[in-house]
């Protein structure tokens, strides 16, 4: 039982058309590589759980950021002034080779501020962000 295509022949020849799936996966495909990036733009921060031990000593290459609560901005025991802090935290060859930060901020700062420092800490090229907190005190019964 064989089928003739050729010329002058009756039968037809039934086979998949995957052009068009073919056209709709490269649609797809086109459209993850430009949503997807998209989907990374927040400022990623690891928050620190409730049970995880205190940080005692970080090692001597580890940056301090400190925001006061009047919004003075220091870097270790250095004031730095909100304008210049993107530049001198690109700058720091510290930042350059860990890009690494650990960030202190006090409790009655307003979110947003935070938050446009975390970003500032973002674009200036740090990847890793440690959120210092005091431990919550744990009522002993």
């Amino acid at each position: 039982m064989s089928m003739s295509t050729g010329p002058g022949s009756d039968t037809t020849m039934s086979e998949i058309n995957v052009t068009p799936m073919v056209d709709v996966m490269l649609v797809l495909l086109i459209i993850f590589m430009v949503t997807a990036p998209l989907m990374q733009q927040g400022v990623e921060v690891d928050l620190p759980q409730t049970t995880a031990a205190p940080i005692t000593n970080p090692d001597d290459k580890t940056i301090l950021l400190s925001i006061k609560k009047d919004k003075s901005i220091w870097i270790g025991k250095i004031e730095v002034a909100y304008d210049e802090l993107e530049v001198k935290l690109a700058n720091n060859a510290r930042i350059k080779e860990k890009k690494e930060i650990y960030l202190e901020a006090d409790r009655s700062l307003p979110y947003g501020f935070v938050v446009d420092i975390m970003a500032i800490l973002k674009r200036a090229g740090v990847e890793q962000l440690g959120m210092v907190t005091e431990p919550t005190p744990v009522d002993k019964k």
